[in-house]
C-alpha cells in the first residue's frame, strides 16, 4: 500500500468533526485508474485524492466506487496540504485562497456531481432523519436562521458503497449556494462547518478548516 495522509476537512470552530480525506502525495506510486480505485475502496474514506503534480496542483479524486472529476472536500483538503494557489482537476482549474483558518476554493456548479437538494421545515426535522435506502444522492437541509444565511444539513450519498452519510460535502454546499443565490454558513453532520459565497463569472466559493488526523 502506498503512503498516504489523513485529513479532516470542514472542521467545526474548535477543530472538531470534519470529513476524513485520504491523500496520496506521490500519485505515481498508484499509477493507473484501476489501482487508484482499488486503493480508495480499501481505505474506505468518502474520498481519496492522488496528487499527480504538487507544483501544478494536479489531483485525481476517487470515492470507494468511482472516479470524480471534481469534489469539494478533496479540493479544500488538498489545497490546504499543498499550500496551493490553484488545483487542476478533471473538471477544470480550481482557484484557491488561504484566509486565516479557512482554505477556500472556487468552482463552477456544473462541475459538481448531481445532487438532490431537499428542504425541510426545521433543523430538528433534518436531525431526526433516518438514512434512506440507496439509490438517490440527497442533501437534506433546513434554515437555522434564514436572514443570517445559516443552514443545517445532512448528506446521504445513496451509492451503497459503505458511506451511508457524508459528514461534510463541499460539492453539495456549492450546489445549494447556486440554487439559493446567496452566501451560506452550513453546519453539516455531527458539527462540521462549511462557508460559501457567490463569486463573479458564475463561480461559487466553498471553504472551511482543515486538520491532520
Amino acid at each position: 500500500m502506498a503512503d498516504y495522509e489523513v485529513l479532516r476537512v470542514f472542521c467545526g470552530p474548535g477543530g472538531e468533526h470534519g470529513n476524513e480525506l485520504g491523500v496520496v502525495r506521490d500519485g505515481a506510486a498508484v499509477p493507473d485508474e484501476a489501482q487508484r480505485q482499488a486503493f480508495a475502496r480499501e481505505l474506505g474514506f468518502s474520498e481519496t485524492v492522488f496528487v499527480d503534480d504538487p507544483e501544478q496542483g494536479a489531483i485525481d479524486i476517487y470515492t470507494p466506487g468511482l472516479r470524480l472529476p471534481f469534489a469539494g472536500h478533496p479540493c479544500v483538503g488538498a489545497a490546504w496540504l499543498l499550500r496551493a494557489d490553484r488545483l487542476v482537476t478533471a473538471a477544470g482549474t480550481v482557484r484557491v485562497r488561504h484566509d486565516g483558518e479557512f482554505t477556500r476554493i472556487e468552482a463552477r456548479p456544473e462541475w459538481a456531481p448531481t445532487r438532490t437538494t431537499r428542504q425541510y421545515g426545521s433543523a430538528a426535522e433534518v436531525d431526526a432523519l433516518e438514512v434512506p435506502p440507496p439509490g438517490e444522492w440527497v442533501y437534506a437541509w433546513a434554515w437555522q436562521d434564514e436572514p443570517a444565511g445559516t443552514v443545517r444539513a445532512r448528506a446521504f450519498p445513496g451509492r451503497g458503497d459503505g458511506i451511508d452519510e457524508d459528514e461534510a460535502t463541499g460539492a453539495a454546499a456549492l450546489l445549494l449556494t447556486a440554487e439559493l443565490q446567496r452566501d451560506l454558513t452550513i453546519t453539516q453532520g455531527l458539527g462540521s462547518q462549511l462557508v460559501t459565497a457567490l463569486r463573479d463569472g458564475g463561480f461559487i466559493e466553498v471553504g472551511g478548516r482543515v486538520r491532520r488526523v
